[in-house]
């Protein structure tokens, strides 16, 4: 046996959920172009869970389950006003999710109608928990869900108790349609992994979000913001790049396993971050981003991935930094219950083994003798 470190290009699964073949994304074949520029988010999870896009009546009915579903109980709520102030917000949301089994009677019902379902209760609730934990921390009561709204604008009510603006929530919803999968990620491996042991689809969205909180992977575009504030100002974009580069220091946002010749929802998040720079009078941002594009892809010849320009999209929104990347786990829920709910159809346990490196023939010693 031989080890591939990170386990890259090796196939671990099939999938008829999304794909990445030369460069291109697709929902279950559907160019992510052609999704973000018409379809809304909800169509792509109802798109990414049965495997077609919803006709009215079948949207409709999504909808009015995704109404219903969009209470978090009590308990839940009572939990995250306990939660340490400060708490890591990918931390806090872990915990949540967790605990929402506790009070779903078919937690453990492993029906695929019954998962189905459990699929839409976390998708509704996921923006719920967010938005109320955001608000918690700063001392003031969670907004009740809007019945009749989409996803991104009951998110963005939610988190600051006003009607928000329609440009604000087409962007977000945008967002939302290009994180919503991408093929056998990190932490839609791991959700995988998980209920590959035939564990409940709570345990592998919790497992999912562990993976999702790590740098590496959902928390670049967090990191990305932090960069952004480090430098302060255009002027001084240049000077910091160089520097980095200079000093082999990972710029985040750039650069992607799967994609060599750049990531094809970037440019949907450049766009939307030039729209809403033009919009809030406020460029600063964007044209720093695109400065810092052009010292990275000219010296280094990485391109920017699909965090690097979210991260100004979302503060264009007024999200706090540290929220960017629990709204990435509001969107990726909707694939990794997809994933999921195909694992569970076609289930074998995913076991696979390591190449040993360490002694062998070793000998145990007495512990007098040690």
């Amino acid at each position: 046996m031989t080890a591939t470190k990170g386990l890259e290009g090796i196939v671990a699964a099939t999938s008829s959920i999304s794909s990445i073949i030369d460069g291109v994304l697709t929902y279950r074949g559907i160019n992510i172009d052609e999704l973000a520029e018409h379809a809304s988010f909800e169509e792509v999870a109802y798109l990414l869970w049965y495997g077609k896009l919803p006709n009215r009546s079948e949207l409709a009915k999504l909808q009015e389950q995704l109404d219903e579903y969009a209470d978090v109980h009590a308990s839940v709520i009572e939990g995250i006003k306990l939660y340490p102030k400060g708490a890591n917000s990918m931390a806090a949301l872990r915990t949540a999710i967790s605990s929402l089994a506790l009070y779903d009677e078919s937690s453990n019902d492993m029906s695929l109608e019954a998962n189905q379902l459990k699929a839409i209760k976390l998708q509704a609730q996921l923006p719920t928990i967010v938005a109320a934990f955001a608000r918690i921390r700063e001392g003031k009561e969670p907004v009740a869900p809007k019945k009749g709204v989409s996803i991104a604008h009951n998110f963005l009510y939610m988190l600051t108790g006003e009607e928000p603006a329609d440009v604000a929530v087409k962007a977000l919803d945008q967002a939302l349609v290009l994180h919503a999968d991408h093929e056998l990620n990190a932490s839609t491996f791991a959700a995988r992994v998980t209920v590959a042991t035939l564990s409940d689809i709570y345990s592998g969205v919790t497992s999912a979000i562990g993976a999702l909180k790590g740098p590496l992977h959902g928390g670049a575009n967090e990191a990305v913001m932090v960069m952004l504030e480090e430098i302060g100002s255009s002027d001084k974009v240049e000077s910091y790049i160089n520097n980095a580069l200079a000093n082999k220091v990972k710029i985040m946002g750039f650069g992607h396993r799967v994609y060599k010749n750049g990531d094809p929802r970037a440019k949907h998040l450049q766009k939307m971050s030039q729209e809403l720079g033009k919009l809030t009078g406020n460029m600063e941002l964007y044209e720093m981003s695109v400065k810092i594009e052009e010292l990275v892809t000219g010296q280094k010849g990485l391109k920017p991935n699909v965090d690097f320009y979210s991260a100004s999209v979302y503060t264009a929104l007024r999200i706090p930094r540290d929220l960017f990347t629990p709204i990435f786990a509001i969107s990726r829920v909707s694939g990794w219950s997809a994933h999921i709910l195909e694992q569970y159809q076609d289930n074998r346990l995913i076991r696979p083994r390591a190449d040993y490196v360490g002694p062998v023939s070793a000998r145990y010693i007495p512990i007098d003798e040690r």
